[in-house]
C-alpha cells in the first residue's frame, strides 16, 4: 500500500488522525462531522483499482471536499512520520 501522506480533518478537532485515531474519530463523531463517512461518500474507487490508483483516488476526494468546503472547516493533516 503507498504510504498515505494526509488525512482529512477538521480545524475544531484537537486530535491528530495519525497518532490518537480513536481519540479523533470519536470527537468527530460527537460533535456531528462525521469526516470518514463524508470521504466515503465523496471517494471513487473501486476493487479493481490497483492500490496506488485507490489512494490517488482517496487523495483526489480529500482535495475536492477542502475546495468545495462548505463548513469552511476541512483540513488535510500531513503525517508527523513523514516530516
Amino acid at each position: 500500500m503507498p504510504a498515505i501522506e494526509h488525512l482529512l480533518s477538521t480545524t475544531d478537532n484537537p486530535y491528530n488522525p495519525f497518532t490518537e485515531f480513536d481519540q479523533w474519530n470519536a470527537y468527530d463523531t460527537e460533535v456531528g462531522h462525521h469526516t470518514l463517512s463524508l470521504l466515503a461518500r465523496c471517494t471513487v474507487t473501486s476493487d479493481d483499482l490497483s492500490e496506488l490508483d485507490q489512494a490517488q483516488a482517496i487523495d483526489y476526494a480529500m482535495d475536492e471536499i477542502i475546495e468545495n468546503n462548505v463548513s469552511g472547516m476541512h483540513i488535510k493533516v500531513p503525517d508527523p512520520a513523514s516530516s
